[in-house]
């Protein structure tokens, strides 16, 4: 695969998972929690998300096909999905609800609700599915997919444990407009997604 897949990949996931709108709500959740303990769930919350999202990269199409579902179908639901969630940015609706489940946190949130659904949410999963079902066969693009999403769990690992001095750089009103702007790119996105599987069943022009 050349380059362009790889940036497109990086996008996608970025945009998906959301690193610096995570940033504030992870501050939130760990409001108060010493900077080890804050490390600590930082990293376990991490750790799961990249297994979650790894198992549905290696495995989901294998899983789709068992439940009779074409990679199409999922493509074109994906897209529609994530075209929600760019919505939802759109409209602080995704914010507000990432606020909502913050609040009703466990003692540790890593597992819940950071690594999921925070991290790999739907959107997120459904990606990888997508992602590398354009590369179906292709085990080197398949690996390069899973490198990029864990430098994207990278820099959600960075902001998470710079994640205080972030929200005061940035402000809520930076925030707002720099989830606006990823909603934008991510709609877009999704719209091809959608056209992607159309084209695959025959229904739109190459």
């Amino acid at each position: 695969m050349d380059l362009t897949f790889y940036i497109s990949a990086f996008v996608t996931l970025f945009v998906v998972i959301d690193p610096i709108g995570l940033a504030p709500l992870f501050v939130a959740i760990t409001q108060g929690a010493p900077a080890r303990v804050r490390r600590a769930i930082a990293l376990r919350a991490i750790g799961v998300g990249a297994v979650l999202l790894t198992l549905f990269g290696l495995l989901g199409e294998g899983v789709l096909g068992f439940a009779g579902i074409s990679l199409a179908a999922f493509r074109i639901a994906g897209g529609i999905l994530l075209f929600l969630t760019a919505l939802e940015m759109l409209f602080e609706r995704r914010t507000q609800r990432r606020e909502d489940q913050a609040d009703s946190h466990p003692p540790d949130p890593s597992v819940f609700p950071l690594a999921t659904p925070l991290i790999a949410g739907p959107g997120a999963l459904a990606s990888m599915i997508l992602l590398t079902g354009e590369v179906r066969g292709d085990w080197l693009a398949i690996l390069g997919v899973h490198l990029v999403m864990l430098a994207v769990l990278a820099m959600v690992l960075i902001l998470f444990l710079s994640a205080g001095l972030l929200e005061r750089a940035l402000g809520r009103t930076g925030t707002n407009v720099i989830t606006r702007l990823l909603g934008m790119l991510l709609a877009a996105l999704s719209v091809q997604f959608v056209l992607d599987g159309l084209r695959d069943f025959g229904l739109a022009p190459i």
